[in-house]
């Protein structure tokens, strides 16, 4: 009789995973967390890379063979949260090490129906390695050691990792990290956490990964700019507000002193003026907590940014297409350290671009369009835009002499025209005319700017 052959717990514990009875997968997890946390406190134990890439394996068809979003968020959690059963840091980062690598090598053979699930539990999975390094009081070496793991299996050039696996890790990489650690990493810290792709986004030859990295993560910075400040004033207004506070209630404890004496025992004692009474939870105080919490921001030295970029940028093996990119996020990071923010010159820019692109198409227009072509019978609208175009152009030096003029005709009247409405002929690139049929006062009716006054019957036309 042939004896079985006795198979590795590993390979067990992945054959129940894999099964198609969510009884069965659902115990083998439970089973899977309570072998890793005995396995682990061993002085020599642990497991090696090969194992772990055998339940990885089995954890990767057990999340295939869950259906039902509530139960796969479920499922997510618990397998993401087996992290906090090894005993050891590198233990923990043998485990994600494993989870990278095999999304790396199964991404290929998903369909388009599973697709959210794994990006869910990738999500999940760097949130929970997050967690394990605040759990460490953001140990500077463990933090060290999680960059290189995720630069080396995901974001290196060399690395195996599909488009799929580079473009959402780099999309939720600032979210789960804003999540987890906004109300306590410094401005330092964060620069360490981004530093991967300042070098990955100066040297990387793929235009998809530079696009990603500067979208999702420095123009992010640069979009989170105002609520990062706000958030950090908001801080220093709490410090503020606690201080007093603890001023108040030391004064406060002094007159309740000299007071005691006076009132009864059986006397209700009294609260200070703003206080809650014992024991009872301070409304603001909780509200203004959780808000806090929900809409975090982390915090950035912008100048600091700023610096690093330039620094990988302006290496000689920087391809020039990666420089000229990264160039442009840096003068938005240098406006933002010097405090001016891009949003307040939009409208104003933009209004600006478009008149000046329309008179540029004009210009162009003119220059390319051949004489038989402006002669014939067809595309007659053009050629009213292109004369059009050229009256303006050469009766600029006209109205200008038109308006000399008429400035040094009537002195006294016209000598008194505002700036303001000087400017407004300029932004509007088209000469003012203003018919007037007797003498009146412009302007100090209306508010608008220093009264002037116009002549009877004459009619004023500003230049451009």
């Amino acid at each position: 009789m042939v004896s079985r052959v006795q198979l590795p717990p590993e390979i067990q514990l992945a054959q129940r995973l894999a099964g198609n009875e969510k009884v069965a997968r659902d115990r083998a997890v439970r089973k899977l967390r309570k072998y890793i946390v005995a396995r682990t406190q061993r002085a020599a134990g642990g497991f090696t890379h090969d194992e772990l890439l055998k339940v990885w394996k089995g954890l990767f068809y057990c999340m295939w063979m869950q259906d039902k979003p509530l139960l796969q968020e479920e499922l997510g959690r618990t397998i993401s949260q087996l992290i906090h059963a090894f005993q050891t840091t590198e233990a923990q980062h043998l485990f994600l090490q494993t989870f990278w690598q095999t999304m790396n090598r199964e991404w290929m053979g998903l369909d388009r129906l599973r697709l959210d699930k794994y990006y869910m539990l990738m999500r999940m999975v760097l949130n929970e390695s997050l967690k394990a390094l605040k759990t460490h009081g953001w140990d500077e070496r463990q933090i060290e050691q999680l960059l290189k793991l995720l630069t080396t299996e995901i974001l290196h050039p060399d690395s195996q990792a599909p488009n799929g696996v580079k473009s959402h890790f780099i999309e939720i990489f600032l979210e789960e990290l804003t999540k987890v650690g906004a109300q306590e990493l410094t401005a330092d810290q964060n620069l360490k956490f981004i530093d991967p792709f300042c070098r990955i986004a100066a040297r990387t030859k793929d235009t998809l990964v530079l696009h990603n990295i500067v979208r999702g993560v420095f123009e992010t910075i640069v979009e989170q700019a105002p609520f990062a400040i706000e958030d950090l004033m908001n801080e220093l207004d709490a410090r503020e507000e606690e201080e007093e506070m603890s001023e108040d209630d030391g004064v406060w404890e002094s007159d309740g002193s000299l007071e005691g004496d006076d009132c009864g025992p059986d006397k209700p004692s009294q609260e200070p003026p703003g206080q809650p009474p014992k024991g009872s939870v301070h409304g603001d105080g909780q509200a203004g907590d959780d808000g806090d919490s929900a809409g975090a921001v982390l915090q950035f030295d912008y100048e600091a940014v700023a610096n690093r970029l330039f620094e990988m940028a302006s290496r000689p093996n920087t391809p020039s297409q990666n420089r000229k990119r990264l160039y442009k996020v840096i003068r938005k990071l240098q406006e933002l350290a010097e405090g001016h923010f891009p949003e307040d010159d939009v409208p104003e820019k933009a209004c600006r671009a478009l008149q000046e692109g329309r008179l540029e198409r004009k210009r162009k227009k003119k220059k390319r369009l051949p004489k038989s072509r402006s002669q014939g019978k067809k595309g007659t609208q053009k050629e009213k835009e292109t004369d059009a175009g050229e009256q303006e152009v050469t009766s600029a030096s006209s109205r200008t002499d038109t308006w000399r003029a008429l400035s040094q005709a009537h002195l006294p009247v016209y000598s008194q025209v505002p700036e303001w409405l000087s400017e407004l002929s300029r932004s509007c690139r088209q000469p003012l005319n203003l018919p007037v049929g007797k003498p009146q006062r412009v302007g100090a009716e209306k508010g608008l700017g220093p009264s002037f006054e116009l002549g009877p019957q004459e009619t004023i036309s500003l230049p451009v």
